[in-house]
């Protein structure tokens, strides 16, 4: 009718248009969501090895870790440099390279990860030595009734008992979510004590002193509970 505004011919094109544009964004976005996460998460790390106050650990990360160091600079380890020294009461003391950590026998525990702060990442896979292995290795010699934890970033220790320490799910990890565990998350080789919070399992490991009793460790020192279970945690858990 004369009367009626005519329909723009091109209305429906334009539409397609709209939707295929907000579609191909969608599928841009999620293409290089890993690349960006990856981004954060570097910046996040890189961060919080200069900020004395902590406060880069509020950040938001939908990766879900938290990055936190103890010194204000933790000096970078590789295949050519990093050293892991067994020591202490042991029958035969024996240090560690890189390559010869890989060439052992390696295990996977899939646990979930929980910190203090109320953070958590589920199911998170990590894969590496078993602690008990290298203990065996060793040799622990009486009175061995503990493991001390010592890093190389100067600072942090940690401790377990030996009977702890002999957990199938405790690790000398390599691996974290099925790849090379990066500097800050404490590599290229970090503890892990997958029935207790995360700061039982000491980043940047260099040093495992077999002790004839439990040193508390950094944070134990500043008033954590010495024996970090998980709330429901087995206590007795599996021995190696």
């Amino acid at each position: 009718m004369a009367g009626q505004p005519k329909r723009r011919a091109e209305g429906a094109p334009v539409g397609r248009r709209a939707v295929l544009g907000m579609l191909g964004a969608g599928v841009a976005g999620i293409a290089a969501a890993p690349y960006l996460q990856r981004g954060w998460e570097g910046f996040l790390a890189a961060a919080s090895e200069r900020d004395a106050t902590g406060l880069t650990g509020l950040l938001p990360n939908p990766g879900g870790f938290r990055y936190y160091s103890v010194v204000g600079s933790v000096p970078h380890k590789d295949e050519t440099d990093y050293e892991l020294r067994v020591s202490g009461l042991v029958e035969r003391q024996k240090t560690y390279t890189l390559p010869e950590l890989r060439a052992l026998p390696q295990t996977r525990v899939v646990h979930d990860v929980l910190c203090t702060d109320g953070w958590r990442v589920d199911r998170t896979p990590f894969e590496g030595v078993r602690l008990a292995d290298l203990l065996d290795a060793a040799g622990v010699r009486s009175p061995g009734a503990a493991v001390r934890f010592t890093c190389f970033d100067g600072e942090y220790t940690e401790s377990l008992t030996l009977e702890q320490a002999r957990r199938s799910d405790v690790l000398v990890a390599l691996n974290m979510q099925d790849q090379p565990i990066t500097h800050a998350h404490g590599g290229p080789v970090r503890l892990y004590v997958a029935p207790m919070y995360f700061y039982k399992s000491a980043k940047w490991l260099s040093g495992i002193e077999v002790t004839d009793r439990v040193v508390p460790g950094y944070w134990e020192e500043r008033g954590y509970d010495i024996d970090g279970w998980l709330d429901g945690a087995d206590r007795r858990g599996e021995a190696a």
